[in-house]
C-alpha cells in the first residue's frame, strides 16, 4: 500500500519530512484542517469586503504598513510582492530541501491561522506530489520577517513565473506546469504574504541537517569502536558505572554505543601498571560524543516544534481578531542551527584527531601511512591533510550567524535574525564532518588489515568492517592508486541509509539514554 502522509498542521514528524523530501512520499490535507483554513479565509474576505484597515490584506508591506489599498488593488498587490520580493542570489538549494520547504510551508498553512484559500494550498501541494520543484537561490533571507526571498521563489511558479524543475529539466515556470498538467493561479488578497512571511526555507534547511546530524552521530560512534580496535584501547572507560555518576543522557548513550560496537572483540585490554590511560579521543569519546548529542537532541525538540507552528504575519484568528505580531522571526531557531553546526563541528575535529593517530606510526606503532612500504608509496598521507583542511573550515563555519543582524526595510525591521545563513551553514558544516568520519571508518579498515595481530572484531564494527570491505579494498603498496575514489565510496557507503540500518539490526545506536 503506497504511503500518503497527512497534513493537519499538527502532527508532522521529522522522519516524516525526510520522507517527501528525499523519498517521494505524497500527502494529503487532512479533512478537519480543510475546515479550519476555509474558515479563515472567510474572515479575511469579510475584511476586503468591509474595506477594514488590517496589515498585508489592505495595506502595503513593512514600512508601507500606514499605505492604504484599494479592494480592486488587493489582489494585485499580491502579484506584485512576489514578483519584487523574488530578490534571491546564489545556486538553487538541493530538491531534498526545496521539497522540504514546500512540506513545511503547505503543513504551516493547513492549521488555519493564516487566511489563505484552501485552493491555494492545494495549488502548492500539487506542484510538490507531481514533482515541480521551484527553482530556489540559496541565498537571499535575513531569517526576518522570515524567508522572504526564496520562499518568493518558491511562489513563482504557482503563478507561472520563475523557473521550476520536472523531471531533472530546469524549465521557465509555466512550462514546468504544462509538463505536469497543472494550471497556474492568480493570488487573492493576503495570499502573497501568507506564502512567503514565514520561517519555512531556514527550518526546512535546518531540518535536514539535524536528521543528518543523528545518522552522523552514530556514524562517529561507530568510527570510534573501529579506530579503538585498532589502537587495542581499554575498554574500561565505556563501562556503565562510571557515567551513571555523571548521567548526562549523551555521554550514556555514547558508552552504552561503544560497549555494544565491541561486544566479543578481542581488539580490546584492560588499564595495566605499564599502560593506565588511552589518549582523550579514545578515552573520552562518551565525554566528547556526548555533548554533541545531547546538543543536537535539543535542536531536535525545536524543530519539531517549528514544523508545526504557524509563522507568517498578520494571524486571522478563529473568533476574526487579527493580530499584526512578529512569528515569522527566526531567532527561536537561529541560535539552535548556530548550536548545531558547533556539535557537528566538534565530531569532525575528534574524528580528524583519530584519524591522524591511525596514520602516524609513533601514535599507532603501524607502518607510516598505512602502507607497508612507506616511501615510495604515500598512503594516507594526505588523507588527514584534507580532513584538517575540512575541520578548520568547519571551525571558521562555525562562528554563530545570530549574533549579526543589520536593520532593513526602512529600520522598520530593524532587528533580524540570520538564521537562514546559520542553517545553511549547519548543512556545509554537516558535509565537511561527515567526510572527515568515512576517511577515518575508511583508515581504520586498512589499518585492521595491516595489524600484526588482528583479532575477531566486535559485534557491530564486525558487520561496519565488512560492509565497507564489499566496496573498498585493502589498498596494496604495489598499486598507484588515485585515494579520492577510494574516499568517496567510502563517503557513499555512509551516506547510503542501508549502512546503519544493517548495523542497527544487530545493534542497538541511540543518541540519548
Amino acid at each position: 500500500m503506497t504511503r500518503v502522509i497527512k497534513l493537519d498542521g499538527e502532527s508532522l514528524t521529522l522522519e516524516d519530512v525526510i520522507a517527501v523530501a528525499r523519498q517521494g512520499v505524497t500527502c494529503q490535507i487532512d479533512d478537519h484542517a480543510a475546515e479550519a483554513v476555509k474558515a479563515s479565509r472567510k474572515i479575511v474576505d469579510d475584511i476586503v469586503k468591509e474595506e477594514r484597515v488590517v496589515y498585508g490584506i489592505t495595506t502595503g508591506f513593512g514600512s508601507l504598513c500606514n499605505v492604504s489599498i484599494s479592494t480592486e488593488d488587493t489582489v494585485q498587490l499580491q502579484e506584485n510582492l512576489i514578483r519584487t520580493h523574488s530578490s534571491g542570489y546564489g545556486d538553487p538549494l538541493a530538491e531534498d530541501a526545496v521539497r522540504a520547504i514546500m512540506l513545511i510551508r503547505i503543513n504551516s498553512l493547513v492549521k488555519g491561522y493564516s487566511g489563505i484559500r484552501l485552493s491555494t494550498i492545494e495549488k502548492l501541494l500539487e506542484l510538490l506530489n507531481k514533482g515541480v520543484h521551484p527553482f530556489i537561490p540559496e541565498k537571499g533571507s535575513l531569517g526576518a520577517s522570515g524567508d522572504l526571498a526564496p520562499l518568493s521563489h518558491m511562489v513563482l511558479p504557482m503563478l507561472g513565473l520563475g523557473k521550476a524543475y520536472y523531471k531533472g529539466e530546469l524549465l521557465s515556470g509555466q512550462a514546468a506546469l504544462d509538463k505536469a498538467g497543472i494550471s497556474k493561479i492568480s493570488l487573492a488578497a493576503k495570499e502573497g504574504l501568507a506564502l512567503i512571511n514565514g520561517t519555512t526555507v531556514l527550518t526546512a534547511i535546518g531540518a535536514l541537517a539535524t536528521y543528518d546530524a543523528i545518522q552522523l552521530l552514530k556514524l562517529s560512534d561507530i568510527a570510534g569502536a573501529l579506530s579503538l580496535e585498532v589502537h587495542n584501547g581499554i575498554s574500561s572507560p565505556f563501562e556503565e558505572n562510571l557515567h551513571t555518576i555523571r548521567p548526562q543522557s549523551g555521554q550514556l548513550a555514547t558508552a552504552r554505543n561503544i560497549r555494544n560496537l565491541l561486544k566479543d572483540s578481542r581488539n580490546t585490554t584492560v588499564a595495566t601498571q605499564s599502560r593506565v590511560q588511552d589518549p582523550y579521543t579514545l578515552r573520552c569519546m562518551p565525554q566528547i560524543h556526548g555533548a554533541s548529542k545531547d546538543s543536537i537532541a535539543y535542536v531536535k525538540t525545536k524543530v519539531d516544534i517549528e514544523i508545526n507552528s504557524v509563522t507568517d504575519n498578520p494571524i486571522i484568528c478563529k473568533d476574526g481578531h487579527v493580530i499584526s505580531g512578529g512569528n515569522f522571526h527566526g531567532e527561536p531557531m537561529a541560535q539552535p542551527f548556530d548550536f548545531l553546526g558547533i556539535a557537528i563541528s566538534e565530531i569532525g575535529n575528534v574524528s580528524e584527531r583519530r584519524v591522524e593517530r591511525l596514520v602516524n606510526s609513533q601514535l599507532s606503532k603501524l607502518p607510516s601511512f598505512l602502507v607497508k612500504h612507506p616511501g615510495l608509496n604515500s598512503g594516507f598521507m594526505i588523507t588527514q591533510y584534507a580532513c584538517a583542511a575540512l575541520a578548520s573550515e568547519n571551525k571558521v563555519l562555525s562562528h554563530p550567524a545570530s549574533v549579526d543582524s543589520i536593520p532593513s526595510c526602512e529600520n522598520q525591521e530593524d532587528f533580524v535574525s540570520m538564521g537562514t545563513i546559520a542553517a545553511r551553514k549547519a548543512g556545509e558544516i554537516l558535509k565537511n564532518a561527515r567526510r572527515i568520519v568515512a576517511t577515518e571508518i575508511l583508515a581504520a579498515c586498512q589499518a585492521l588489515d595491516l595489524k600484526p595481530e588482528n583479532h575477531e572484531l566486535g559485534k557491530g564494527t564486525k558487520i561496519a568492517y565488512d560492509l565497507f570491505r564489499q566496496e573498498v579494498k585493502l589498498i596494496e603498496d604495489d598499486k598507484d592508486i588515485e585515494i579520492y575514489e577510494e574516499l568517496n565510496k567510502a563517503s557513499a557507503i555512509i551516506e547510503n541509509p542501508k549502512f546503519l540500518e544493517k548495523i542497527e539490526d544487530v545493534v542497538d545506536l541511540a543518541i540519548q539514554y
